[in-house]
């Protein structure tokens, strides 16, 4: 391999590594104020507990939106351009935070933020995806979907660290601050998804791209059952006296799925999603048994490694199959696509488990959702599973 050739084949490219870091810092800003606003609206508004998970959980609604929205205009007017737009709003609706309106202005400045922080990442992602080589993007989008597994796992820790010692406000300002930093970098960013001749369909508002929404519904499904995990483990393990250990299950998730996605990423690109694909949704369901029949710490901390082989590893490989079964012109909507469907399993999963947590209880809920990935893997199998061969040659025979 020439010199030439072997740096068109890099993934660290000074782009991609700014991406990187833009998105890690604003995945980090999103779980740092997800995990402490809910305390923050009690202390200084007197909000019950629910109305604080209102409070902490509509941001992931504005996400939502702003994935919706951005998916379709990421292809028509280019993903740089989505990323400067997002970025201006996050600003924007990040200073509604230090204005005294109430409870209610908060709840909008939640909800605004979070539409920015979907514009922004949905842009972040479809810029990672595009800037790698097309050969090697399974092992592009393991590495790069690192950001968010780091984001979520460090922001909430330093979170509730940072805390100890600030106000809530003081912490606001300076992730404020960082966010700041690392968008002064994304002027270095050159690459666009939109080339000067593509030709956006007039008058045509899409959200979902039809080729990726088969897809997205195994999707949609694995991220209904990760949902338990976020929302009921601290519960849980109050019930079953684990607390200690439930510290240090996001620690062995994070630490599982960082020392495997690079090698992952590599087995998808040599050789297709089948093969990483199902393990990941025995180790998850597995995973998921264990946790549900935990009586020791050293079980539940085996169940979060097993969870982050399988969920950890599913998400990025998923996003690749919903990328690579979307047209080429279409990346922005395809990774909109993925985004929306596991969010909407992330963000309406514990109002519809939470139903199920009387009859069955929290342990029961766990063993009973192994069905819910098995059903994943079963829409996986119809809609890409059993044509693999079919899709990758069709996708070759493209590039």
């Amino acid at each position: 391999m020439s010199k030439s050739e072997h740096l068109t084949d890099r993934i660290w490219t000074k782009e991609f590594i700014i991406i990187f870091l833009y998105h890690f810092i604003v995945m980090f800003s999103m779980y740092v104020s997800i995990v402490t606003i809910g305390n923050f609206a009690i202390e200084n508004f007197n909000a019950s507990a629910s109305t604080a998970g209102l409070v902490a959980s509509i941001f992931i609604v504005g996400v939502l939106a702003g994935r919706a929205v951005s998916g379709y205009q990421v292809n028509r007017l280019g993903a740089r351009k989505i990323m400067y737009i997002g970025t201006i709003l996050f600003f924007l609706t990040y200073a509604l935070y230090f204005i005294e309106g109430g409870l209610t202005l908060l709840i909008i400045a939640r909800f605004l933020n979070g539409f920015s922080t979907g514009l922004i990442s949905t842009a972040l992602n479809t810029l990672a995806t595009i800037s790698v080589p097309e050969n090697r993007r399974g092992e592009g989008i393991s590495y790069f979907s690192l950001s968010f597994v780091l984001g979520s796992a460090v922001g909430p820790f330093l979170g509730f660290i940072l805390l100890e010692f600030m106000s809530f406000n003081t912490l606001l300002i300076l992730v404020l601050i960082a966010v700041f930093i690392v968008a002064l970098l994304t002027p270095a960013v050159h690459i666009n998804n939109v080339s000067r001749n593509y030709k956006p369909e007039v008058g045509k508002f899409k959200m979902i791209d039809k080729d990726a929404l088969p897809m997205g519904f195994s999707v949609l499904f694995m991220g209904l059952a990760y949902a338990a995990i976020l929302s009921f483990l601290n519960m849980y393990a109050i019930e079953v006296d684990l607390v200690t250990a439930a510290s240090f299950f996001f620690l062995v998730y994070s630490a599982v799925v960082m020392l495997t996605r690079p090698f992952t990423g590599k087995i998808l690109d040599q050789k297709g999603a089948n093969i990483v694909l199902y393990p990941t949704f025995i180790f998850m369901a597995i995973g998921f048994y264990i946790l549900g029949n935990s009586t020791t710490g050293f079980l539940m901390l085996l169940a979060g490694g097993l969870i982050g082989l399988g969920f950890g590893n599913f998400q990025s490989i998923a996003q690749t199959v919903c990328v690579n079964v979307a047209g080429r012109d279409n990346v922005g909507l395809a990774t909109s696509t993925y985004f929306i469907m596991l969010e909407i399993g992330l963000g309406f999963g514990p109002f519809i488990l939470g139903f199920l947590v009387p009859p069955l209880g929290y342990g029961g809920l766990y063993q009973a959702l192994v069905f819910s990935i098995l059903i994943a893997m079963i829409i996986f199998y119809f809609v890409y599973g059993r044509h693999e061969s079919k899709e990758r040659k069709a996708y070759d025979f493209e590039k």
